[in-house]
């Protein structure tokens, strides 16, 4: 027999930007079900490094960007929801850091200068001395500059927990997801032969987005991938770093973070210019042996030679761009009953969100009675990429 549901809200997708949604949502009074077809956080989530920007990596020439702009407030409003002050109540999730770094070699340190050029760039930043720099710049053949970023960087597994914690009894594991029409209109979707109604239905799977268009027989909006091939290593001297190397670019030359694995040892992700163009193209060996390279040269003093490495693919999910362009801000498109988007960015899910919720009031959608949800199978949690890669 067919199991029948409603819901004033059907969320798809249970990466961050769904789960913020749905928390966000909920404590507005609305009832939802969230569903996620594989383990909560498990595709660009739990791949994320955590850092909650500012904006400040996109102003790397000396000016303020749209992008910069656009992502300015986020920290501000995410260490709020951490304190349990903020939109959602996030006590409990692990800061990793309460800044995140600019860091400039010795013989690089004239690329800030034109950084620092800008007021507005300037305002948001502040050196850093002797014990106020990073444990592994604590070295005295550190001969560098770096400066304090009031950017929190934040435990992604630990996130994700705590928003599935805010999620209650609406969370649903399945794996086929079909509409659900009443003539020619989506008033829902078949889950697993589970039929949800919904007032609306919010596409929130990321890369995942684009399969479910196609479910529905939709092709905008279009998606981008944006591909990343990050490095992973693993070591018992590792100390903790999370700064974006400056090099002679606008963009980072290397973005470290650090993680704790299981074993009581540190993790340093790597991204930023090392993880783009030139290292999406290389082979796995290829990409270890850049990475062991630049480390040499960054960071002489860190003994790795014990160090185990691994690097991991990923896919960033945007909307389509001329030109394959980063978007700004979140996305989000409406067509009847179906909202699809993205948040472009961990740090800009509250913005998703809060294009969810414009678009909720601006069609007078409010909260209605529903009957309890019945119990549903859960998705399981997604592990750390550093669990599965280096364990």
């Amino acid at each position: 027999m067919t199991q029948s549901l409603s819901t004033d809200i059907l969320v798809v997708g249970g990466g961050i930007a769904g789960l913020w949604l749905n928390a966000r949502l909920r404590r507005a009074g609305f009832s939802t079900v969230l569903v996620e077809n594989k383990a909560l956080g498990g595709v660009q989530s739990m791949r994320s490094q955590g850092i909650i920007h500012g904006g400040t990596k996109y102003a790397l020439h000396g000016a303020l960007t749209g992008a910069s702009e656009a992502i300015a407030d986020m920290p501000s409003l995410w260490r709020e929801c951490v304190a349990g002050t903020g939109e959602l109540d996030l006590r409990g999730v692990r800061v990793l850091s309460d800044a995140h770094y600019l860091w400039s070699p010795g013989g690089l340190a004239g690329n800030l200068t034109s950084f620092f050029a800008s007021k507005a760039v300037r305002s948001r930043v502040a050196q850093a001395k002797g014990d106020e720099l990073p444990p592994a710049l604590q070295d005295k053949a550190f001969k560098g500059k770096a400066y304090r970023l009031a950017e929190i960087v934040l435990d992604v597994p630990s996130l994700v927990a705590r928003l599935a914690e805010l999620a209650g009894d609406g969370l649903l594991a399945g794996e086929r997801i079909e509409p659900l029409r009443e003539g020619d209109e989506l008033v829902g979707l078949r889950v697993d032969g589970r039929e949800i109604r919904a007032q609306r239905v919010v596409l929130a799977a990321g890369a995942g987005n684009e399969a479910l268009l196609r479910e529905l027989g939709l092709e905008q909006p279009s998606m981008q991938r944006r591909p990343l091939h990050m490095v992973l290593v693993k070591a018992p001297t590792l100390k903790p770093l999370y700064a974006h190397c400056v090099g002679g670019g606008p963009k980072p030359r290397v973005t470290v973070t650090t993680h704790p694995a299981a074993d009581g040892q540190w993790v340093w992700y790597l991204g930023g210019d090392i993880a783009e163009a030139d290292g999406v193209a290389r082979s796995e060996s290829e990409q270890i042996a850049e990475a062991q390279r630049e480390l040499h040269k960054l960071l002489p003093w860190i003994d790795l030679s014990a160090a185990r490495w691994a690097t991991l693919r990923v896919d960033r999910a945007e909307p389509a761009q001329s030109g394959l362009l980063r978007p700004d801000s979140a996305f989000l498109a409406e067509q009847g009953r179906l909202l699809v988007g993205w948040p472009t960015k961990l740090a800009l899910a509250p913005n998703f969100a809060d294009r969810v919720v414009e678009s909720l009031q601006k069609d007078g959608i409010q909260p209605i009675p529903h009957e309890p949800l019945p119990a549903l199978p859960r998705p399981a949690m997604a592990r750390p990429v550093w669990e599965e890669l280096l364990p």
